[in-house]
């Protein structure tokens, strides 16, 4: 449930969420430039439609994120990609909310931007797909586990009674991040070996 829905989280939850989303936002959209706007449209409309997809696990349900792979490929882009998707879903769908637009895009993005800060430029000096698709899909394992954190956190703050759910929520996440860490692995191995120029956010390529 990377999706929180209207009515849980506690009003300094969502204002901080909304502020630290609003700089990420920002952040990202100075970062691109013309180039990488069919980039950013591309993998905003790929996690719009795999995030609608959910499996049940347990008593909750997950659905892929692609935050790591998204950092990886957008930088600090991820930020404007996921809240759009997040916003259009929660307007066409009911899926998430828009109060928690904020806290939502946050927990997602953010991950994700550190996973390509952190590992982004190890994985383009890489001269063996193999090496890069590891890396990439440690770094989107951990990315998902992080949201799966940001999640639980974002419960807890709002209110102790969440600490129960916050908990069985993070277990979710475990066999989900062991399927992000597939699909990474296999896209930046992919793309190392036919275009590594594509590993490349287009702004930074651009500097």
């Amino acid at each position: 449930m990377a999706h929180i829905p209207d009515g849980i989280l506690s009003l300094p939850v969502l204002i901080g969420g909304g502020a630290l989303a609003a700089v990420g936002v920002g952040l990202g959209l100075r970062a691109l430039d013309d180039r990488a706007i069919p980039r950013v449209a591309l993998l905003a409309a790929v996690f719009f439609a795999a995030s609608l997809v959910s499996i049940p696990v347990g008593p909750s349900s997950v659905h892929l994120l692609l935050s790591g792979l998204m950092g990886l490929l957008l930088g600090m882009g991820v930020f404007p990609a996921v809240l759009v998707a997040l916003a259009l879903q929660a307007v066409l769908f009911g899926f998430g909310g828009l109060t928690t637009l904020g806290v939502n895009t946050v927990n997602i993005a953010l991950p994700g931007a550190m996973a390509g800060l952190v590992l982004g430029p190890v994985i383009r000096r890489q001269v063996r797909p193999v090496v890069a698709g590891a890396l990439a899909g440690i770094g989107s394992a951990l990315a998902v586990l992080a949201t799966g954190g940001a999640v639980a956190l974002s419960l807890w703050l709002s209110s102790s009674d969440y600490v129960p759910v916050a908990r069985v929520l993070l277990a979710t996440y475990l066999p989900l991040a062991l399927a992000e860490a597939v699909v990474a692995a296999v896209v930046v191995g992919f793309l190392a070996r036919v275009e590594p120029g594509a590993l490349r956010p287009v702004a930074a390529a651009g500097a």
